[in-house]
């Protein structure tokens, strides 16, 4: 009969011991299951989102560029609201000059928008995304109609109510029939559809297929030019794409008379400063969690300590036994980091099961996207046994140190 258990005798010991006191050791994991639920919960989040995100949003492709008024968003809502002050909108004597300078630019188009109502017969719809833009937005901007086509240069030229619609305002006031040729009203005034664009799905519950465009030209015909617009723009390709930005950043400060040292009064931005951004503030969100999920552990981590503390008060006789008939410091010391380890790596597949369950309700619940990443499991886990093995030294090393006649002293 060997003296030294192996490493799974002690597993097997461990487990025992935990089966043995059930409420007592789930109360012990509480920490530890909201940790790594939290923990995996956040990052499955991000992790669905990410991937919406650089599927859905960025589609401006690997040559695309947009202009715009003002950055992509900040994090210092002062310095937000101050550049809105200083920066001018866009304007379409800025977009022509533009267009007949730009040489690493093949296509430029512009876009302006604004909220209304639209209704075929008694059937209204408020809060539509109006557009006006210039045909090769269609290109640019990768519309595909589904039925009918974009609008065309000679519908722009001649500032023709023609509309090209999204998949929500098709099924809401055509549900059956193709709206191709029929008349829709907006604000008050009769557009022609031309064409129904492909289901572009929603971002984060606000649906994308809730629009209509119209010609650039017919919009500033009715609505006029004092708002401000975007430019939407294609390098020649993808390894001119930088210097289309900045050949267009040059000429727009030229344009508005900047000083070299005055800071730009507009942005121009990629899908990858969009992805960049959006990392940045996932970023955040992860760096939030992590606080949170730390304080969780170190809670988690401090009852466990607790417990196996009073674990080995109680088996004190035991440990007494044991070491009477052979058993090394080592050997004692090992049943209980792996008794520890053990509880919290429990605890740590309790939060992974509880996560994965969060993560199935918010994406069949929500529309906020998730996705469970297997990096996130392996953390979990390792790191929640990582904290029941340091929490458990110090009464291992305190079990391990008893002395073998005083411990037998002791009652069971």
């Amino acid at each position: 009969m060997r003296s030294h258990p192996s490493f799974w005798e002690a597993v097997a010991g461990a487990a025992q011991s935990l089966r043995g006191s059930k409420l007592r050791s789930f109360l012990t994991l509480l920490g530890i299951i909201l940790a790594t639920t939290t923990l995996i919960a956040v990052m499955s989040v991000i992790s669905g989102m990410n991937a919406y995100i650089a599927d859905k949003v960025s589609e401006m492709g690997a040559d695309g560029y947009e202009v715009q008024r003002e950055p992509m968003a900040e994090f210092d809502t002062k310095k937000l609201l101050e550049e809105l002050r200083r920066n001018p909108q866009l304007n379409k004597e800025e977009f022509e000059f533009l267009r007949s300078h730009a040489r690493f630019t093949r296509e430029i188009g512009m876009s302006a928008g604004r909220s209304a109502s639209v209704h075929v017969g008694k059937e209204r719809i408020q809060s539509v995304d109006l557009q006006g833009a210039s045909p090769n937005i269609g290109l640019i901007d990768s519309y595909q109609a589904v039925d009918g086509r974009f609008l065309s240069d000679t519908e722009n030229q001649r500032r023709l109510n023609a509309a090209f619609i999204g998949k929500d305002i098709k099924d809401q006031l055509f549900p059956n029939s193709t709206p191709v040729g029929r008349s829709l009203t907006v604000e008050g005034i009769p557009f022609t559809v031309v064409g129904v664009s492909k289901a572009k799905g929603s971002v984060f519950g606000n649906s994308q297929d809730k629009f209509i465009i119209i010609p650039i030209e017919t919009y500033f015909k009715i609505w006029g030019k004092r708002n401000g617009m975007n430019y939407a723009a294609l390098a020649l390709d993808h390894d001119h794409l930088a210097q289309a930005q900045e050949e267009v950043r040059v000429l727009l400060r030229a344009y508005r008379h900047l000083g070299p040292k005055a800071d730009d009064t507009f942005a121009v931005l990629t899908s990858a400063s969009l992805l960049d951004f959006w990392n940045q503030l996932t970023g955040a969100i992860a760096a939030t969690a992590v606080a949170v999920v730390s304080v969780f552990m170190v809670v988690g981590g401090v009852v466990i300590m607790n417990i196996m503390l009073a674990v080995v008060t109680e088996r004190t006789h035991e440990i007494g036994i044991r070491k009477a008939v052979g058993a090394r410091n080592h050997d004692i010391l090992n049943q209980f980091l792996v008794e520890s380890s053990l509880l919290a790596g429990i605890g740590g597949l309790i939060g992974v099961m509880v996560a994965w369950l969060v993560a199935v309700l918010v994406r069949t619940l929500t529309p906020v996207p998730t996705s469970v990443p297997v990096s996130a499991v392996v953390v979990g886990v390792t790191l929640s046994a990582v904290v029941g093995l340091f929490f458990g030294i110090y009464p291992a090393q305190r079990a391990a140190r008893l002395d073998p006649i005083e411990a037998l002293r002791m009652e069971k």
